[in-house]
């Protein structure tokens, strides 16, 4: 059998690939910048600068901003708990970090309205102090901490694993505390995998739908996020300002690809090196 025969059926394989590709990634992402121009540039900028259209930007940028650090932390120590010690409920941590990929966003967004609603567990306590969870940002935080908080954690429990725990135990036998073993050692050894999980960890937040329609009450102007007023727009046949923040969330969701890239190019580098 010719080289070239055995070269066909890779060809066929890339070739699919790259037509699916095309269809469902590439095609629709032209599309949401043809409609968003359709109008011109004038209708473009005029849809972005729309009061609520800015009140959505705003509210992402706030949501991403409280919930990525949030999760930062959080992922950094539960990735270190997990990889570095052992102890009684280990397994079930790892198993409650896997639940925001188990269980439906809406679900998640539901149990907050059963939760921290008027009707809710705790809805007469907080109305009693006048406290508002649901239908305003603090719900919108907590939905989108919910099904956020996997990605730095789950990025760094493997890099942790792969490292062991002897470059920690050196540390310590030198001398080091904890906290400075911490610092000087564990994290600068995980700090491209950190990056690229609060990367992650990012555009899910400015991204996310399911949870955050849920506990949002979509009050215009005030309670949307970007996605949010991307389906009012719609619904509301007013297709040129939908697609024109779509786009903005398609340019962000370019950047994340081009600085994932970027990472995981640096991160196989210091491999290499190390």
């Amino acid at each position: 059998m010719s080289a070239r025969t055995l070269d066909r059926p890779r060809l066929a394989l890339v070739l699919a690939a790259l037509g699916f590709l095309a269809l469902f990634l590439l095609l629709p992402l032209v599309v949401v910048f043809v409609e968003a121009l359709r109008q011109g540039l004038g209708a473009y900028a005029a849809a972005l600068v729309d009061p609520d259209a800015l009140s959505a930007i705003r509210l992402t940028l706030l949501v991403a901003a409280i919930s990525v650090p949030v999760n930062l932390v959080f992922g950094v120590l539960a990735a270190w708990a997990i990889a570095k010690f052992d102890f009684p409920g280990k397994s079930l941590l790892i198993t409650f970090l896997d639940l925001p990929f188990s269980v439906s966003p809406v679900v998640a967004g539901l149990i907050y309205v059963l939760v921290f609603g008027a009707q809710g567990w705790l809805g007469p306590w907080l109305e009693a102090y006048d406290i508002q969870i649901v239908f305003a940002v603090p719900g919108i935080v907590l939905a989108t901490v919910f099904v956020t908080f996997p990605f730095v954690a789950r990025e760094l429990i493997p890099l942790m694993l792969e490292q062991g725990r002897d470059d920690e135990e050196a540390a310590l036998s030198l001398g080091a505390s904890g906290l400075q073993t911490f610092l000087r050692v564990t994290l600068p050894n995980v700090r491209w995998g950190l990056l690229y999980g609060v990367l992650l960890c990012n555009a899910r937040a400015m991204g996310e739908f399911g949870a955050v329609s849920v506990v949002s009450g979509h009050l215009r102007g005030m309670t949307n996020t970007m996605p949010l007023h991307v389906e009012i727009l719609y619904n509301e046949y007013n297709f040129v300002a939908a697609f024109a923040v779509a786009s903005l969330l398609a340019c962000l969701a370019l950047l994340t690809l081009v600085l994932k890239t970027a990472l995981e190019a640096r991160f196989h580098n210091s491999n290499r090196k190390a």
